[in-house]
């Protein structure tokens, strides 16, 4: 039986909160532009996560989890934005960028783990 995997289960979890997130703010407040940047970058971490599990080098590994993390460094960007233009509550905001501080220090020590490894299995 496959075991759960901990970034798989959480950035599939967090693109479900973007996704939600996004049909609030445009059917609710209107707002398609800022949007639709948090939905592309909020769900574009699991996506990478899931590219970078399936990849075909220890290397490709670490790119695609470069991607993933930048992606939630976006993310974030997006979310404290759409706050400070008063289109989200502080309550849901800050939820979203812990959650997405979160995946950035997972997928940090990912990283590093994965480039020790990398690095140690060169002659």
């Amino acid at each position: 039986m496959k075991t759960e995997n901990l970034i798989q289960t959480k950035t599939f979890a967090f693109a479900i909160r973007i996704v939600n997130a996004s049909k609030f703010l445009k059917n609710e407040k209107r707002e398609f532009i800022l949007s639709t940047q948090m939905l592309r970058s909020g769900t574009s971490i699991g996506a990478n996560v899931e590219e970078g599990i399936g990849a075909q080098s220890k290397a490709d590994f670490i790119s695609k989890f470069s991607i993933a993390y930048k992606e939630a460094r976006e993310t974030s960007y997006w979310l404290r934005l759409l706050y400070a233009t008063d289109y989200l509550s502080k309550e849901m905001s800050d939820s979203l960028i812990n959650d997405a501080e979160e995946l950035c220090r997972i997928i940090g020590k990912i990283q590093i783990t994965s480039k020790r490894v990398l690095k140690m299995q060169k002659p």
